[in-house]
């Protein structure tokens, strides 16, 4: 075998263990290239398709005529429709979803025509003004990147959920120049989890994509913040009850987004038409709610803006975006949730200025952006480094942290409500939400405990093959028969062995179906499938071991559920 072979086969082998950090490492470096040269690809024909439909310039909705205004989403539902069409049903899947659904349940190995068509689609979406964001189909398209590398180099299951959430940190980093957000999205939202073995591949390869779409497209100049703070600590009941608002906002956009996804029944091309019609009327009136609104965001923080004009768009945004987006516009829904938190901040500054004659609406419009952020999505650690990352200003993240605290818990705690992303996959009858055995049985995979110690043979062997199996001092002697495989004791062949007379010939046939001993049926595994993919087919098959094969469907180990429970036990007791 070729060198260059057996160092990607041990680089395998190395990955099937928990602790496999150097090639982690290298897996987050690739995966972080790989996301930022996709991103940075995305987001070139974004800003290229919005300069050539809008002559103002990105995100500038505003200067189209109204008749445009009415028009342009419903064209672009028409694409949509058009693209969908040709395509088959299970390509149609995309966004943060589709891929915690495909990380729960398909091991993280997402499909290359979802991840085409998820660039493509959210393209269309944007460009033509739907109340959308692109966050969501850069999480997607970095996560793809991350999962493809791993499916061509055959890695193990393990390090196939950790490349995806390389792959999602590198997405968000590379999209916002944000890298911190980027790690704590992935483990706080993907990957459910914070490991300390999990933590550095994931900074790396958001580190990595930031610095690959930094070279490539230049900074990404998101927000130009002014530096506020709050004067006085008589302000804080003031931010406190503005995450109360951002919670009540968050508990009224998740209802709406699940009761119309209820409608997901209904033929594509009646919810994609519906939505642009929606979104073209209520453009007319109300333009700013096009697009992801950064524009509105930004105008936000510098100046102020009539308090009906706030509270007219305000509700347009809360009540369109989760009608469009549960009706199956396949983009993103954080930019339009930063938008609603910075309207919300912004509607309660103007009204603070109103009362008291000091004018703080640039500030509440940054703390309620991070606070409906961290209220819809459940992720008030993301939320907070987001909304320090996007406006550079650390000195909001005192009355941020309030914010984001009140939010939160009014939506988990009053309202019970889960993230906006797992009440749609439990809308579906999915739920990724893995107990303490799971998630410790998935971080390793079963090359990582297997014995190796195992012999292959038929059921008819003679005397001199017997003896010279027994030889070998296998483990586990593995028989085959019509289809049947079935593990057998070394010991109760040998004793069957010592039971022959003295003068039976070498040349003695065996049928190893038939002598005493304590057979026990097994079926194969792939060398790629994790502990937990272990136990779950060892249960469902009642089976006590399983036989661990490689690529080409050859024996190389064996493992057994005392195994998997004793590493189980083993990494409790060391937590």
């Amino acid at each position: 075998m070729p060198h260059r072979l057996l160092s990607l086969e041990h680089f395998r082998q190395r990955l099937a263990h928990a602790d496999a950090l150097p090639q982690l490492v290298i897996l987050g470096v690739l995966s972080g290239v790989a996301a930022g040269g996709l991103i940075s690809l995305f987001r070139a024909a974004d800003t290229l398709l919005q300069a050539w439909l809008l002559s103002e310039g990105a995100e500038r909705f505003e200067a189209l005529p109204d008749l445009y205004r009415l028009l342009l989403p419903i064209g672009g539902s028409l694409l949509l429709i058009a693209l969908f069409a040709c395509i088959p049903a299970q390509a149609r899947a995309v966004g943060i979803v589709h891929l915690l659904e495909r990380l729960a349940n398909h091991q993280g190995r997402l499909p290359v025509l979802n991840l085409i068509i998820q660039g493509l689609a959210a393209l269309i979406a944007l460009a033509s003004g739907h109340s959308v964001g692109r966050e969501g189909p850069a999480v997607h398209l970095g996560a793809g990147a991350g999962s493809l590398i791993g499916q061509r180099l055959n890695l193990p299951n393990n390090s196939m959920r950790l490349l995806v959430g390389c792959g999602a940190a590198a997405g968000i980093a590379a999209t916002f120049n944000t890298p911190l957000a980027g790690v704590i999205f992935a483990m706080e939202v993907i990957l459910l989890e914070y490991t300390m073995i999990g933590f550095l591949p994931v900074m790396v390869a958001a580190l990595v994509g930031d610095v690959v779409s930094r070279a490539l497209l230049g900074k990404a100049i998101v927000f130009t913040a002014p530096d506020l703070a709050i004067g006085e600590l008589t302000q804080l009941p003031l931010v406190a009850l503005l995450g109360l608002l951002c919670g009540l906002l968050a508990a009224g956009f998740h209802t709406l987004q699940i009761q119309t996804f209820r409608l997901r029944h209904w033929h594509f091309p009646v919810r994609f038409l519906l939505a642009g019609v929606l979104t073209g009327m209520v453009a007319v009136y109300w333009p700013e709610v096009m697009g992801s609104g950064y524009d509105t965001i930004e105008s936000l923080f510098h100046e102020s803006a009539p308090v009906l004009f706030l509270v007219g768009l305000l509700l347009a945004k809360c009540i369109l975006t989760p009608i469009v987006i549960g009706l199956g516009i396949p983009a993103g829904l954080i930019g339009p949730t930063l938008v609603i938190g910075a309207l919300a901040g912004a509607l309660l500054g103007a009204l603070d200025t109103l009362i008291t004659g000091t004018a703080h609406t640039g500030l509440y419009a940054m703390l309620g952006m991070g606070a409906m952020m961290a209220a819809l999505l459940n992720a008030p650690l993301a939320a907070l480094l987001a909304m320090l990352e996007l406006t550079r200003n650390t000195d909001i993240i005192l009355p941020g942290m309030l914010a984001l605290v009140v939010a939160s818990l009014t939506t988990r705690y009053v309202f019970r409500l889960p993230s906006i992303f797992h009440a749609s996959l439990i809308q579906q009858g999915l739920d990724v939400r893995q107990a303490p055995l799971a998630q410790i049985l998935s971080r390793a995979a079963v090359g990582s405990l297997m014995r190796r110690d195992l012999c292959q043979t038929s059921a008819d062997i003679s005397l001199a093959a017997a003896r010279t199996l027994l030889e070998t001092a296998p483990y586990r002697i593995l028989v085959e028969s019509d289809r049947r495989h079935f593990l057998l004791p070394p010991a109760d062949l040998r004793h069957y062995l010592d039971s022959l007379p003295e003068d039976a010939g070498d040349s003695l046939s065996i049928n190893l179906l038939s002598i005493p001993a304590h057979r026990v049926d097994t079926d194969y595994l792939l060398y790629r499938a994790t502990l937990k993919e272990a136990l779950d087919r060892m249960q469902e098959q009642e089976l006590e071991s399983l036989i661990v094969v490689s690529n080409r469907e050859d024996p190389i180990g064996l493992i057994s559920r005392q195994q998997i429970e004793e590493y189980y036990h083993q990494k409790q007791s060391l937590a």
